[in-house]
């Protein structure tokens, strides 16, 4: 037989999945000392380490020793590793997370002799729409996928086209996967029968002509001794996975081309349920990502001192370590979960620390009784703040002009009054401190010594003052100063600040409930300089603040009434089923029970407006307690839920802020229930045959069935990053979250409780995707929260995308740490990015260039407009390798952007 299979030995390594990370890697340590030992002791062995760098790191980690050997095997060709730092889930973290994956990943191969220049994706549960573009912009002219490939793929090879229009060749596993070649050395005997086999299968897929690929590998498996031997006696040779796939150019022409994401199920299982399980881990990925993307590292660039590279860097390590295809979805034992969401809060935890840096060094400029607000998003922007200041008085700007405000609740001023031993009330003191406030005064009166505490001092406080003059004293009383909580309408710069006080004493305008409300006194605007502000109007049934109406139905549900027409009604009700499914796919008991009617429903008036109106709705239900098991094998799925129920109460905070065309809502409840899933579902204001979600860099459109084909059946169920919008109503979004249009309806998945990692019999996908073990904690009992926000629109899809901006990224709020008597600083602005569907996705410094990321999510070429102090630009590729200069006027770029197109650019001062 001639060199028609190209054998390529290699493992598929789950860093945690079944077992948590350190045990697995026990696993990958014997792995890598025996490829080391084997490809040294046979020159002619290759091998492929997954396409990801965790591999070597963590093993080098336990066998730092052993660098230079594995240096040694890259650069001879004979051992391929990344460009990925880890083999990812593409679906549950952001576009961001991807890029810095692959920078991490090519920047450390390139450091042990250079990365795989192939995009290996082969295990993956389906395929973002823009992966040809990231990959072409880091340098890859190849990808290699398995999972999500439709039927009419059936060829080996395809062109894969990007939104944008990037087409990249891209190479299929099909007839087994990444393991379709295991097979072939199982045995010496019948060795060339069976090589001859798999020729006739892989023909039927490549053609006449050419060499096969053959993955000689599975999951977590080991290089096999005399295997060179046994290729050379088939007349194959070895190789890498770059070194078969680069025989062929980059060139797609001829090639069948593949459009957008690879969702399919005709080929292979991708495990959708995934998407929802452990909804709590995915809420707190959408939190990090936010944190460190658009909070910390744009932040330290433009308003820090030194750049906190290395905490921004440990940041992303724990980031892209969660985005594991095994890890961020939630398909592991809870060990697994665990760990992931403790790396997943050290990584907001650093972001934090960064963003609290920042802000403390513009908060010391802002005088201690008043408010720093900082602008995450490149544009101009009005929005709600919730502040807490001393005093009555009406908020001021820095020109002295008071802003819309709505006091909101006032803090208690008695901290303390009780009968004690003053001696023992001292030792509560610690210098000026008192009850975590600073002591402003003291005077004893009778028998009675009193504290009066504020947030700041100027006292010279003696503490044996007061001990000289605690004779007769029997009790103690501590009194802080006037404090409240205060909403108000605030403009601020594009990625700048501002900040708000209350007014001095001469400076008050009337009472001290003479505060401004909206559309009075040349109001500050949400939607961009100029634009008026109408105050919001609530009572218990009706909220409205001109741009939307939202009518509170008796059952709980809402009516939606935008301000051109748009009506949703019944938007809102919760809808609980069983699930008897697993962590990688939903299933339904056979004999399922929907609850969907409340047993009672309640609401309460929060607060009214004019800058913020809420209620309260309270609903009660009985969820059935858990699946029915099956006597004798609780590890079946249950056919009926159980005739046992829990009460269920679910609070929904319904909240309307002035100047914005979307409602919010808060939903929480207390998960007590087994085996279900809870869905909130919004009905369409007009028949949709397709949906629009934003994904990473890209909005996707989805019509309401899914390929299916190889068994697994092919839910509709789809992820949705930012926002989903079908049939005039879009769903904002704070993470990831599984949605499906049916009957008419939007439904967003709010949780899915399950208890087994994969179930050996799913009624949904015929083959286990996993051992059956227990997951308890994928149950998710416990109080569950979820915020979200409703707009009705009318048109295009596009003009939600700033709303979803904004809704994403809260105004930031520092209390100032600047004297008393220093004047309020002037608005400062920090970057404007603006244009027709132009979003930013990062900013951060690399070396002394600030590296600002854009995507046009746009089907049309648009503008960005960029402003700023700078005088130099250039462009950069996803690596940050810097291309073709930029023309600067006046501290402004104007970049032409293609439909959908990534565009990295660097600026300097």
């Amino acid at each position: 037989m001639s060199a028609e299979i190209v054998v390529v030995p290699h493992t598929h390594w789950d860093r945690e999945w079944y077992e948590p990370f350190q045990r697995f890697r026990l696993r990958l340590v014997a792995l890598m000392d025996e490829v080391l030992d084997t490809m040294e002791r046979e020159p002619a062995y290759h091998f492929t380490l997954d396409g990801q760098l965790a591999c070597v790191d963590d093993y080098l980690e336990v066998r730092p020793e052993n660098r230079d050997r594995v240096a040694a095997l890259v650069e001879s060709g004979r051992l391929a590793v990344g460009p990925w730092q880890i083999l990812l889930d593409e679906f549950l973290c952001s576009g961001e997370n991807i890029v810095r994956n692959l920078e991490l990943g090519m920047a450390r191969a390139d450091k042990l002799g250079g990365a795989m220049p192939v995009g290996y994706l082969p295990d993956m549960f389906g395929h973002t729409a823009q992966m040809p573009q990231i990959l072409r912009k880091a340098g890859l002219l190849h990808a290699c996928v398995y999972r999500g490939v439709p039927s009419s793929v059936i060829t080996d090879a395809f062109a894969w086209v990007a939104p944008d229009g990037t087409a990249l060749r891209t190479q299929y596993l099909p007839a087994g996967g990444y393991g379709n070649g295991a097979h072939l050395f199982s045995d010496p005997d019948g060795l060339a029968e069976r090589a001859a086999a798999f020729v006739t299968t892989m023909r039927e897929w490549h053609g006449p002509e050419g060499p096969l690929l053959a993955m000689y590998g599975t999951d977590h498996s080991a290089p096999v001794r005399g295997l060179p031997e046994m290729v050379a006696a088939i007349g194959a040779r070895m190789d890498t996975l770059s070194g078969y796939i680069g025989t062929n150019s980059g060139d797609t022409q001829g090639l069948p081309r593949v459009a957008g994401e690879l969702r399919s199920h005709a080929r292979a299982n991708i495990l959708p349920g995934v998407i929802s399980v452990r909804a709590h881990v995915k809420q707190a990925m959408g939190r990090a990502e936010r944190m460190v993307e658009r909070y910390a590292e744009p932040l330290a660039t433009l308003w820090g001192g030194e750049w906190p590279g290395r905490f921004l860097d440990m940041a992303w390590w724990r980031l892209v370590d969660a985005s594991g295809h095994d890890s961020v979805t939630g398909c592991g034992v809870d060990d697994t979960a665990q760990q992931v969401a403790a790396r997943i809060a050290e990584a907001e935890h650093l972001g934090q620390a960064v963003r609290d840096m920042v802000t403390a060094r513009l908060a010391a400029s802002v005088p201690n009784d008043a408010v720093l607000v900082v602008n995450p998003t490149p544009a101009p922007r009005s929005g709600v703040v919730v502040v807490d200041v001393a005093g009555t008085g009406p908020l001021v700007d820095p020109s002295g002009a008071p802003v819309p405000a709505q006091t909101l609740e006032y803090a208690g001023t008695l901290l303390l009054d009780e009968e004690m031993d003053p001696a023992l009330a001292l030792t509560f003191v610690h210098g000026t401190e008192l009850y975590g406030q600073q002591i402003t005064g003291w005077s004893v009166e009778g028998e009675t010594l009193t504290f009066t505490v504020a947030r700041e001092t100027t006292l010279a406080f003696d503490v044996d003052d007061v001990r000289d003059a605690l004779d007769g004293v029997s009790r103690v009383r501590i009194l802080a100063e006037p404090r409240r909580q205060v909403a108000a309408l605030v403009e601020v710069p594009p990625l700048g600040h501002t900040s708000l006080r209350p007014a001095p004493h001469e400076q008050v305008y009337g009472t001290a409930a003479d505060e401004r409300r909206p559309g009075e006194h040349d109001p500050a605007c949400p939607n961009g300089p100029g634009a008026a502000v109408a105050p919001v109007r609530g009572d218990g049934n009706v909220l409205d603040n001109g741009l939307l109406r939202v009518e509170i139905a008796e059952d709980g549900t809402l009516t939606l009434t935008g301000r051109d027409g748009t009506t949703v009604t019944g938007a809102g009700r919760v809808v609980d089923g069983g699930d008897v499914g697993d962590t990688y796919n939903y299933a339904p008991p056979a004999g399922d029970l929907i609850v969907s009617e409340p047993s009672s429903v309640e609401t309460e008036l929060i607060c009214s407006g004019p800058v913020l109106a809420a209620v309260d709705v309270r609903r009660a239900y009985r969820w059935p307690a858990s699946g029915e098991g099956i006597d004798g094998a609780p590890e079946l799925p249950a056919p009926a839920r159980s005739s046992r129920t829990e009460d269920a109460v679910v609070t929904t905070r319904v909240e309307l802020r002035a100047g914005e065309p979307y409602v919010r809502l808060h939903v929480t409840f207390d998960n007590r229930c087994e085996d279900h899933r809870v869905r909130l579902h919004v009905p369409l204001p007009s028949p949709a045959s397709e949906s629009h979600a934003e994904g990473q860099f890209a909005v996707v459109t989805r019509g309401l069935t899914s390929e299916g084909g190889c068994g697994e059946t092919p839910l509709p169920t789809f992820p949705a990053s930012s926002w989903v919008a079908a049939g005039g109503v879009a769903a904002l979004l704070e993470h990831v979250t599984e949605y499906e249009l049916v009957d008419g309806e939007l439904a967003l998945t709010l949780l899915r409780s399950v208890g087994y990692l994969s179930r050996n019999r799913n009624a949904l996908r015929p083959e286990p995707a996993g051992p059956q073990l227990p997951t308890p904690a994928a149950q998710s009992r416990g109080v569950r929260s979820v915020s979200l926000a409703l707009m009705p629109y009318d048109g295009s899809w596009e003009q939600v995308v700033p709303h979803a901006e904004t809704f994403r990224h809260d105004l930031l709020v520092t209390a100032g740490q600047g004297k008393r008597e220093l004047a309020l600083p002037s608005p400062a602005t920090g970057l404007s990015v603006t244009g027709d569907g132009v979003t930013m996705t990062s900013l951060r410094m690399r070396d002394d260039w600030r590296e600002l990321r854009v995507v046009a999510l746009t089907p049309g070429g648009t503008e960005a407009l960029i402003e700023g102090a700078f005088t130099e630009a250039r462009h950069a590729d996803l690596r940050g390798r810097p291309g073709e200069s930029i023309p600067v006027t006046g501290g402004v770029v104007r970049l032409p952007l293609g439909a959908w197109e990534i565009a990295t650019i660097q600026l300097r001062a």
